[in-house]
């Protein structure tokens, strides 16, 4: 997941707002997303001018028009945008939306992170699409994704994005997609939701979805390609913040199980100091391994994935001593590290649960100490708060241990050495 912004997490420089773009509720499709951001206070006319340029570039489009309106879904508020084109076209290759994307996009003089913003957009579903018809990307025939009213929807929201700043100093976070269920009918026939090219997006960014709760097709294929371009990160549960303006953007059909709308949410980060982000943690009680199993699979589970692994004691049913095996790691690791640990232990089950946690942001910055006219350079691990400010210098343990034992020195004394050079270079924390 990316997003063409300007912030750097890793530099300690602080995100002035967030935006959360909730699509647990009935998806995500381009025109939803559109009205979502005009409700949040984008310049309607721009967005719709914006949009209503792409039948210039499109060959076969004879016209295209956008209209905004206020609807209710479920007894919520929203704003629905309209996309009609009249266009003769079996299909259209990526190249051809390639170049039209890129020749208005150059005449309307969208920022540059727009601009990047849009033609990664494209391209996302270009390859998707490439790869589940097998074929190369120059080659690929795009038939619903290729019609005017996908680049209409992907420069809308650009335009929209821009115009309310959030491609500056933004964080934008997702929930789950929500990508329906059931069987419909399109140019390849009867296939189940979500489609090929929506699922194939999601698998390629890692993003998270959910099905149900309706038995349509709710997560589009331009949809889920402008959101995964769009947020910085994907979570089940909002980040701590102050909300201040709330967007609803309507789909076309008003279902009776959910109101189809799209909500994006504007806000300010709580002033904690810290980022946050989302693991899961693996959980298996031991109480009939051996220690060298034990130490085995802890060693196998780093190398294959695992961000960290403890051992807890514990004492077990009929009191026999055993162990608590316990991993944290990313989403996309859940299942391979769990199958290591049933294949090396043995064990019946393994827990697994989402966690939040509050982090701080980390570099790694190298720092050159002078030890008895000897020059060595030893790598620094720094830990900042979001503000920039400096909270923990520690040298790497095995470049310090290598310099100690070159100079047969105390480890302590190096270490000491080596913050007290760090302080001196970076600032003092």
């Amino acid at each position: 997941m990316s997003k063409a912004n300007e912030i750097n997490v890793f530099s300690g420089e602080k995100p002035r707002r967030i935006a959360v773009v909730d699509c647990q509720f009935a998806g995500i499709s381009g025109d939803m997303l559109v009205g979502a951001l005009l409700d949040l206070g984008a310049n309607i006319k721009k967005t719709v001018r914006s949009m209503e340029s792409v039948k210039d570039y499109v060959k076969g489009c004879d016209r295209l028009q956008v209209t905004v309106t206020e609807v209710t879904r479920h007894g919520l508020r929203a704003k629905r945008v309209e996309v009609k084109a009249v266009e003769k076209f079996e299909y259209r290759t990526g190249i051809e939306l390639t170049d039209a994307i890129s020749k208005c996009l150059m005449e309307l003089k969208l920022s540059k992170a727009a601009c990047n913003f849009a033609t990664n957009t494209l391209e996302t579903i270009i390859k998707a699409e490439a790869k589940v018809h097998g074929e190369n990307l120059e080659e690929v025939h795009l038939h619903e994704a290729g019609s005017a009213d996908t680049l209409a929807d992907i420069i809308g929201t650009a335009t929209a994005l821009e115009d309310l700043g959030i491609f500056r100093e933004t964080k934008v976070y997702s929930m789950p997609v929500a990508v329906g269920g059931g069987l419909f009918k399109f140019s390849h026939g009867i296939i189940p939701s979500p489609t090929p090219a929506t699922i194939e997006i999601l698998r390629s960014k890692h993003f998270m979805m959910l099905g149900g709760p309706v038995e349509a097709e709710l997560a589009t294929p331009t949809g889920v390609a402008l959101l995964v371009n769009l947020a910085d990160t994907a979570t089940q549960t909002y980040p701590p913040m102050k909300p201040k303006a709330i967007g609803y953007g309507a789909g076309a059909k008003d279902f009776n199980e959910t109101p189809n709308i799209l909500r994006i949410t504007v806000g300010e980060p709580l002033e904690h100091g810290f980022l946050s982000d989302e693991i899961y943690v693996l959980e298996t009680n031991l109480d009939d391994v051996t220690g060298e199993v034990v130490g085995h699979t802890m060693d196998r589970l780093l190398r294959e994935g695992a961000r960290d692994v403890s051992i807890i004691p514990m004492f077990t049913k009929k009191n026999r001593p055993g162990q608590i095996l316990k991993i944290i790691t990313d989403r996309q690791n859940v299942e391979h590290l769990s199958q290591i640990v049933v294949e090396e232990t043995g064990t019946l089950g393994v827990r697994m649960y989402p966690c939040k946690r509050y982090i701080l942001t980390r570099e790694t910055i190298p720092v050159e100490v002078e030890i008895e006219g000897k020059r060595e350079t030893v790598n620094v691990k720094v830990s900042k708060e979001l503000g920039g400010k400096a909270v923990q210098v520690k040298p790497e343990y095995v470049d310090v241990k290598k310099l100690a034992d070159k100079t047969g020195k105390p480890l302590r004394i190096i270490i000491d050495l080596v913050v007290k050079k760090a302080r001196e270079v970076h600032g003092k924390p």
